[in-house]
């Protein structure tokens, strides 16, 4: 035996090194609309098909998203109609929610930290439904894999060049909604010893006190011209107890000079469904104590999030700032009693404080549909796999925040705004359709006390805006361009 320790003769021998890789059952959750959908009935996908053809006739004709409305068997909990088939594998658009990048690379990086490809489940769920009934399915999926893994033999190969040679647990990494529903699968309700049998609960822009947005998509916009993408949405989501259980359930109702929680009541008044919201409620209350072991938690920053609201003649207003609380419950006020307002920003859908829950948080400067595809985001997956210490994102300046429109027209001009960054120097921005082809970067300079780009595209599809900063930091975020007479506003 050397000096090392080495047990090989053979000083110019290379000693063997053991892959760093997890013993334990992996489980990949998606956010809302992350899974694709199979109609059993019509025998066809009704969301998740690929290429922008599809997403252009999908939003652009009337009643192009029907097949996802809620039928009454569905809401009185029949549903057998659609089937989730798995997690979406290309880039898709929303209103809204814009922009919702592929699982691909978030499944690559969680193979590379397991021992076996049988070690990962990916969950795919019809995020039309209520996340409770998301958690009991996924509970039970969960108890599934793990058995199912500890009973492979790479599992036993693999824990014995783990400390301690324990037998694998689970690790659930989540997505958005996904993250609602991996903590309604850890109630005890479902199973009892699940939670003991989880090491870790990552979660990736996960809304766990709701997101403003989820009122926007709910408003009907009475009186005013809504585009139709918009308007459809709208319909859809009416009946969806999923959209309902993403209502913020914090102070966001901007009411006078007080600020209070949505009720069911405001919820119908805006064109949800009281009856929903008041489920979203009570699930809400009774998912307050229920812990997420080894929870760590990234948060998308620095992009312009809505906050808040006010409500006026059934119309939501959303507002990019919010209202904070004294230890003891109270407003913070000025001087002469009225609310002060703050803005804390967040992913661009969930603002930060919402998603910023638990012990262990990570801050990363991302739009919400990049968080679990960005590649420092992945980085800390990947060491909370492997069990290291995260050291969190690189240091220095946090990125810059990105503003585009969801939906625009082919051949108008429209802008690129960036918040958060006080120099050109160093800043690159382009963009490119949504496959990488034919890139432009875009010349950008200073407007109205922003940084901005100006620029057109001239055919319809799906498009990609990525800006580069000097920190190291890539903010992306997708647009959907379709014809002006294909995205015309409708009463």
């Amino acid at each position: 035996m050397n000096r090392h320790g080495s047990e090989h003769t053979n000083s110019s021998a290379a000693p063997t090194v053991t892959d760093d890789v997890t013993q334990d059952a992996v489980v990949i959750v998606p956010g809302i609309m992350g899974s694709e959908l199979y109609d059993t009935v019509a025998r066809k996908t009704v969301w998740g098909l690929s290429g922008v053809s599809w997403l252009l006739k999908a939003w652009t004709r009337p009643k192009g998203l029907e097949p996802l409305r809620l039928t009454p068997e569905e809401l009185e909990g029949r549903t057998t109609r659609i089937k989730a088939t798995q997690l979406m594998r290309h880039s898709s658009w929303t209103p809204y929610l814009q922009g919702l990048e592929p699982y691909t690379d978030l499944i690559a990086a969680v193979r590379g930290c397991v021992a076996d490809p049988a070690a990962v489940l990916e969950f795919p769920y019809d995020w039309r439904l209520p996340v409770a009934v998301n958690g009991h399915l996924l509970a039970r999926a969960a108890r599934r894999h793990l058995t199912a893994w500890r009973r492979h033999p790479a599992h036993d190969t693999a824990r014995r060049n783990r400390v301690d040679e324990r037998p694998a647990r689970l690790v659930f990494v989540a997505h958005s909604m996904g993250g609602l529903v991996t903590r309604a699968a850890l109630d005890a309700t479902y199973d009892g010893a699940l939670a003991d049998d989880t090491r870790a609960v990552l979660t990736l822009g996960t809304p766990f006190h709701g997101a403003v947005k989820a009122a926007a998509i709910l408003s009907t916009g009475r009186g005013t011209p809504v585009p139709l993408p918009h308007r459809q949405l709208q319909s859809v989501s009416a009946t969806m107890p999923g959209l309902h259980d993403l209502l913020p359930h914090y102070a966001c109702l901007i009411d006078g000079r007080n600020a209070r929680r949505l009720t069911p009541g405001d919820v119908a008044g805006i064109g949800g469904d009281a009856d929903l919201a008041q489920a979203a409620v009570e699930f809400q209350e009774k998912q307050a104590n229920v812990r997420l072991p080894g929870h760590w938690a990234v948060a998308g920053t620095n992009q312009a999030t809505m906050q808040s609201l006010t409500i006026r003649d059934g119309v939501v207003h959303p507002h990019h700032h919010g209202v904070r609380q004294h230890t003891n419950g109270d407003f913070i006020r000025d001087p002469r009693g009225g609310l002060r307002f703050y803005d804390v920003k967040g992913d661009g859908t969930v603002y930060k404080d919402s998603a910023a829950v638990g012990p262990a948080v990570t801050p990363l400067p991302l739009q919400h549909g990049a968080v679990a595809s960005d590649r420092v985001a992945l980085k800390a997956v990947a060491e909370v796999l492997r069990d290291d210490e995260h050291l969190g994102p690189p240091q220095g300046a946090p990125g810059c925040g990105l503003d585009v429109p969801d939906l625009v027209d082919v051949g108008a001009a429209w802008d690129i705004t960036l918040s958060g960054v006080n120099s050109l120097a160093g800043l690159r921005c382009e963009i490119a359709d949504v496959t990488g082809r034919n890139p432009r970067v875009l010349r950008a300079g200073w407007g109205d006390g922003h940084i901005r780009a100006r620029t057109t595209v001239d055919a319809p599809g799906l498009y990609r805006v990525t800006v580069r900063t000097p920190d190291g930091h890539a903010v992306t975020q997708l647009v959907l361009a379709g014809e002006p007479g294909a995205v015309r506003e409708v009463e």
